[in-house]
């Protein structure tokens, strides 16, 4: 890799002529070296005027909140467990809400932690596309997104993907260029899938219009609530499921294919954590998606961008979305049993 600088603090991390996003990867294997990376980087927004958010787990919030002393009021803080806890609703949800309500300023700050040990498989797969994708959806935002990465906890393999969607990285207060930055888009879209087999049994049926969005809705609320989903639950993922179905009734020629299982848990390779018990709805079709942010743009039904699959992003705790213009499009939602 190609040393960029080799000074302490933040002041590295300003953009270049191009005025857009800065995604530079932190790596750290301690809280000290945590909080020598992060606390300067968000100290130096607060003196300058500038927004300042971090969104990250609890204890490593608490780690910053305390280092920054009184300035901490003027940071924005989100548990990312929560907010994040499904990656794909983090870019629209999180980030871009947040530069783009600080439109107005030179510069906005953000630290984002969206990878950690406790993460299952399906979910890291589905950060490492949501981390290669910011460098798609915010290229021409004046923002600094910051990723702390534990080197101490989190498998190689890991922080080798994170220089494969940072193009800066930061270790021990040495800033360097990431010889395996790769092209985004394509990044995103082997972390995609084709996705796993079910794990669980349940049932199928084949929809097409006028009814078969509100068969697929009835039919999984059926399922989730025979499962021991609560009720408030039960109607957010019959809902998302609905609006995937309305997708595939609205873009496509031919009959959608669902299925709805619910899935034990099972322990995860190596580092990976265990998948947890879940209610899986599934929505297969024809069609192929070609923009590889959709349901990653902004909230309201006039854009016309992947409404119903931001909207899915929002209700359930994980979405993944894999297309090819071969085998078409396959829409997985997943609710944890216990939430």
């Amino acid at each position: 890799m190609r040393e960029l600088s080799s000074t302490q603090g933040h002041g590295r991390h300003r953009r270049g002529e191009r005025g857009g996003l800065d995604h530079p990867a932190l790596f750290y294997a301690d809280d000290e070296s945590y909080v020598a990376g992060t606390v300067p980087f968000l100290r130096e927004a607060v003196a300058a005027g500038q927004p300042a958010m971090m969104a990250a787990p609890p204890s490593r919030l608490e780690l910053v909140q305390a280092g920054l002393g009184s300035d901490a009021s003027d940071v924005v803080f989100h548990d990312m467990t929560v907010a994040g806890r499904n990656p794909g609703r983090i870019i629209a949800g999180v980030l871009r809400e947040f530069a783009e309500r600080n439109a107005d300023h030179d510069e906005v700050r953000i630290i984002g932690e969206p990878v950690w040990a406790a993460r299952s498989p399906e979910e890291y797969a589905a950060a490492v596309e949501h981390e290669a994708l910011i460098n798609v959806a915010l290229a021409d935002h004046p923002v600094t997104v910051l990723c702390p990465y534990d080197t101490s906890t989190l498998d190689p393999v890991v922080i080798a993907d994170a220089a494969r969607t940072h193009p800066v990285l930061t270790e021990g207060g040495v800033t360097t260029a990431s010889a395996h930055y790769a092209d985004p888009a394509e990044l995103a879209r082997q972390f995609s899938g084709p996705l796993d087999e079910p794990t669980g049994l349940g049932e199928t049926l084949v929809f097409a219009a006028p009814s078969g969005p509100r068969v697929v809705r009835l039919a999984v609320a059926e399922h989730a609530a025979a499962a021991g989903l609560d009720a408030d639950r039960v109607a957010d993922l019959s809902l998302a499921a609905y609006e995937v179905a309305v997708n595939t009734v609205l873009h496509t020629s031919r009959p959608g294919l669902m299925a709805v299982w619910t899935r034990d848990a099972c322990i995860g390779p190596g580092w990976e954590a265990a998948e947890r018990p879940a209610v899986v709805c599934e929505v297969q079709d024809s069609g192929w998606i070609a923009d590889p942010l959709v349901g990653r743009h902004g909230g309201h039904p006039s854009e016309r961008r992947g409404f119903g699959l931001r909207l899915a992003h929002q209700l359930c705790d994980l979405v993944r979305v894999h297309s090819d213009p071969v085998h078409g499009t396959t829409v997985r939602l997943t609710m944890y049993l216990a939430g």
